[in-house]
């Protein structure tokens, strides 16, 4: 059986520090966005674990995740990806989502001592990645996890499921989470797209629902 090398104590604070930017205690206010969830639950389109595991599955693979994993592994390389991100945002509420988590990341980390700046948040954490002794895929794989567990936490709340059954589509993601990842840290920005049609045309529907919980 192969060794795995261990992690030196740099490499073991900074992914502690990335675990603190990605978890629910990090004031983004991502529990107030459903990235269109809302909309496909009211819809009927999403009703159960099964059918929420193929509407997460499809967002992570083709859609905004792999978007961000890809802006963010760019970001993190050096390159200026916030025009680029704001291009791509495919209606106004993803936009304002978007920007709005990442001003809110910047601001928390520049009330922490550490300059960061107001732009879509998977670039704002590739930027302020770059200075962590960590690979682009592990980083872009812990950014769509936590991506991912917002919107089980949403379908927990909505549908509603039981917390038993969120966890296991979290967990079912996990595979799809980690080859996303590992594609966008090889994905050159001539590459970068999407195609999850249903997802985007379900953000723009949810700017009329008559009865909101979520903000997008």
């Amino acid at each position: 059986m192969a060794m795995v090398a261990p992690l030196d104590m740099s490499m073991r604070t900074d992914l502690l520090t990335l675990m603190q930017w990605l978890s629910p205690a990090f004031p983004l206010g991502s529990f107030a966005y459903s990235h269109g969830l809302e909309q496909v639950i009211a819809a009927g389109t999403v009703t159960n674990a099964s059918t929420l595991q193929d509407w997460l599955s499809e967002t992570v693979q083709f859609g905004a995740g792999r978007v961000d994993a890809v802006l963010l592994c760019r970001a993190m390389a050096g390159e200026d990806m916030a025009p680029t991100a704001r291009a791509l945002a495919a209606s106004k509420e993803r936009w304002e989502e978007t920007l709005a988590q990442g001003t809110a990341f910047a601001q928390t980390l520049s009330n922490m001592g550490k300059s960061a700046r107001p732009v879509a948040l998977p670039v704002a954490v590739g930027e302020a990645a770059r200075d962590l002794a960590l690979d682009p895929a592990e980083v872009a794989q812990l950014y769509l996890h936590a991506f991912a567990s917002n919107l089980v936490s949403v379908a927990v709340r909505f549908v509603p499921l039981g917390q038993s059954e969120g966890q296991a589509v979290l967990a079912a993601l996990h595979p799809v989470i980690a080859q996303v990842a590992e594609a966008a840290s090889q994905t050159p920005i001539e590459q970068i797209g999407s195609a999850a049609l249903m997802g985007d045309i379900s953000a723009m529907r949810h700017e009329t629902l008559d009865v909101r919980l979520f903000r997008t």
